[in-house]
């Protein structure tokens, strides 16, 4: 089976513009509450301390900015489907990225204060939800050109995240430098979404009609 050309259809161009939309949109919400936070450490402090509004004065920018991050990204995983090569792996990539998005719907909905239970269930499901789809969707790029240089980098993101999730689940993992392990699963991820939405967008949008006269030309 040859390769499919370096084209996109409009969905998977879409898709592009939503995933750059949703990583700008939420690491922008986390830098405005974290500026509000009296004390507030990177290396100490978990992500979701930005949502607890026992803590945040600035809470409800980060758990609204959460959802709506979630909800984009979940229109996102639908038409990045596109974007791929129907095989196993690309089904199972997005269904997990879809999953992982759940879960930040779910960490807005459940602040840590709140539901305690329910907000770690979701904050696990979308931390290994999306390493797990980042590793499946490398394996999907294989011999399609609309993803060369792009194969890796999807590969070393997701290892990079399971390490990390690992590593805080493991008792080298402290109160003291959980924030900081805990951000280590979250940038890579995050940068991957951006990263990958402009690659979409600058790609040329498949066009059937154009092509249908060209090779009937």
């Amino acid at each position: 089976m040859a390769a499919r050309g370096p084209l996109v259809p409009r969905a998977a161009h879409r898709a592009g513009l939503l995933m750059l939309v949703a990583a700008v949109e939420f690491t922008a919400a986390m830098g405005i509450a974290q500026k509000g936070y009296p004390g507030f450490s990177d290396v100490s402090n978990a992500i979701s301390d930005l949502g607890n509004s026992t803590k945040s004065p600035w809470f409800l920018v980060f758990n609204v900015a959460i959802v709506v991050f979630g909800f984009i990204g979940l229109g996102a995983s639908w038409l990045l489907r596109a974007a791929f090569r129907p095989k196993t792996s690309a089904h199972i990539g997005v269904a997990l990225l879809g999953a992982a998005f759940v879960g930040a719907i779910g960490v807005g909905l459940f602040p840590e204060q709140v539901q305690h239970g329910l907000h770690a269930a979701f904050s696990a499901l979308a931390f290994v939800a999306s390493g797990i789809a980042l590793l499946t969707l490398s394996l999907s790029m294989l011999r399609d050109t609309r993803w060369e240089g792009m194969r890796l980098y999807t590969a070393l993101s997701g290892a990079v995240a399971l390490i990390a999730i690992a590593l805080l689940f493991s008792s080298l993992t402290t109160s003291s430098d959980f924030g900081a392990v805990e951000r280590v699963i979250v940038a890579p991820v995050l940068l991957w979404f951006a990263v990958a939405g402009i690659h979409l967008w600058r790609m040329p949008v498949y066009d059937p009609v154009a092509l249908g006269e060209a090779g009937a030309g």
